[in-house]
């Protein structure tokens, strides 16, 4: 193989790992501005409360919704949700108004987990109540691996490791759409459920982590494009002698 030969591939493989950082960089930024977009979607107080039919037009709005509504039986507990470092779970429950026909899973709250892992007596709620509450998105779901409910040893309760709608909406007897695609997080003040709050970004990133993580993607794209100038001229600094 020639000198130039040589040449032309290490500058292909630093290009294409530079690329690599680079794309990575980008997507940070990405995510960035997707959560900055979120943080400043949310309502500025809960007098301004929409009808659950309201929120339902305009799905990728945040909302504060105050609305009557009947839940419906059946839990989704969803595992692996932290709080102040405690491993424990979440807690939904699908629950409709009058009008429209679309359930939406409400937002219970987080009951903590013993070390054997052991799910605590799971009491649905039943009939109609007032719910106020964040029309927002549902956690994360991460990388999709397994099926997405399992039964638990209580009955009308299943284990969930993402919440996917579709399969929820099976589970609990209802049309593959039937389900709104976000979830309405109860109001903390309201006197029933279990520990919440309204953190938008539970168990994430916030948008400065995502841009100290896009700067140092960058950087290491430039690095590598750096040191192979640097050996290319070396390289030739040897071959010139």
């Amino acid at each position: 193989m020639t000198r130039q030969h040589t040449v032309f591939l290490n500058w292909l493989l630093a290009l294409a790992v530079a690329a690599c950082f680079s794309a990575l960089g980008a997507w940070q930024v990405q995510r960035m501005h997707e959560k900055q977009a979120l943080l400043a979607q949310l309502p500025l107080g809960r007098d301004a409360a929409v009808s659950l039919a309201q929120a339902l037009d305009e799905p990728e709005a945040l909302h504060w919704v105050h609305q009557r509504m009947r839940f419906l039986p059946g839990t989704i507990v969803l595992d692996n949700q932290l709080r102040d470092g405690r491993a424990g779970v979440k807690l939904y429950q699908a629950a409709r108004a009058e009008a429209p026909a679309t359930a939406v899973l409400v937002d219970l709250g987080w009951l903590p987990l013993p070390a054997n892992r052991e799910l605590p007596p799971i009491r649905a709620l039943q009939g109609e109540i007032d719910v106020q509450g964040l029309w927002a998105p549902p956690p994360s779901a991460g990388i999709a691996l397994g099926p997405a409910l399992a039964a638990t040893a209580q009955p009308q309760a299943w284990l969930a490791t993402r919440l996917d709608m579709p399969a929820i909406a099976a589970q609990l007897g209802l049309a593959p759409d039937g389900l709104a695609g976000r979830v309405l997080r109860l109001d903390p003040a309201l006197p029933f459920g279990h520990e919440r709050d309204l953190d938008l970004l539970p168990n994430t990133l916030p948008p400065s982590r995502h841009l100290g993580y896009a700067v140092q993607w960058f950087a290491m794209a430039l690095a590598v494009l750096v040191i192979a100038a640097v050996l290319q001229w070396r390289t030739r600094r040897r071959g010139g002698r």
